[in-house]
């Protein structure tokens, strides 16, 4: 995307679209990725492509509920690894956590391309060639989650099956209706606030991919300095996500109606 000038108006979305056409054209994500992407920056446009002030305090009612999970686990896609790979590491890495890699679309291709893709990486991520993280779901998807049917439902022993709390950047709403089923914490990244998985999830952040990831790494490192205990990092997870959606929704409808 060099032929963009940093000063055009959109230009970090022209960014991100021409990272996921890449991405499609490496192998790592599907065809119906690009469709998913375009279907989210239509969100986006609708929230005012900036993280609405209902988003930040999702955000850091988020980030107290991963500093409290005993095993969390950020469960990743073709588009959220097209979008935000280094950043989903390095939050990965402040969590001591683990990233699973869970697909729709699962192939034998796509598994090997991402896991070269993860690899590869180790030249120039500290906190991945440091062994910070842990890269789960390509070799180890060994369990079956319940309810689900498809491919999805094939998952790591050592992750989202025995996670406590599962971060699902741009996920499918069956699956996250799954998890929550299974007594897990899911904390969503979704533009849409009308979708299953906004609705589903125990806390909906509703803002755009490579915004929100940096933000929650941010938040994390903000409360780990003021050393709080557990009981009062509990009180932060407190939060009313559908009273939350219903805000995202009323800032849709006041730009629609241009009030």
């Amino acid at each position: 995307m060099s032929m963009v000038p940093e000063s055009h108006p959109r230009y970090k979305s022209l960014l991100n679209r021409g990272k996921v056409v890449d991405a499609f054209e490496s192998g790592v994500l599907a065809k119906g990725g690009l469709i998913a992407h375009g279907r989210g920056e239509t969100y986006d446009y609708l929230i005012g492509e900036t993280t609405p002030k209902v988003a930040k305090e999702a955000i850091k009612a988020s980030a107290a509920m991963l500093m409290l999970a005993k095993n969390p686990v950020i469960s990743v896609n073709g588009n959220s690894i097209a979008l935000a790979k280094d950043e989903l590491i390095d939050l990965a890495a402040e969590l001591n956590g683990k990233i699973e890699v869970n697909l729709f679309y699962r192939t034998e291709a796509r598994e090997q391309k991402i896991k070269e893709l993860f690899e590869k990486n180790e030249s120039n991520n500290e906190n991945y060639k440091n062994n910070k993280i842990t890269i789960l779901g390509i070799d180890d998807a060994n369990k079956q989650m319940p309810n689900v049917d498809h491919l999805r439902g094939k998952v790591s022993e050592a992750g989202i099956y025995t996670a406590d709390v599962v971060l699902v950047p741009l996920e499918d709403g069956d699956r996250a209706e799954a998890l929550i089923e299974m007594g897990k914490k899911v904390i969503a990244i979704d533009l849409n606030p009308l979708s299953r998985t906004a609705q589903k999830s125990t806390i909906t952040i509703v803002d755009e991919l490579t915004r929100c990831i940096p933000l929650i790494k941010e938040e994390i490192i903000n409360l780990k300095k003021q050393n709080l205990s557990n009981e009062e990092l509990n009180q932060i997870t407190k939060f009313d996500n559908n009273k939350a959606l219903n805000e995202i929704l009323k800032l849709i409808s006041d730009k629609l109606t241009n009030k």
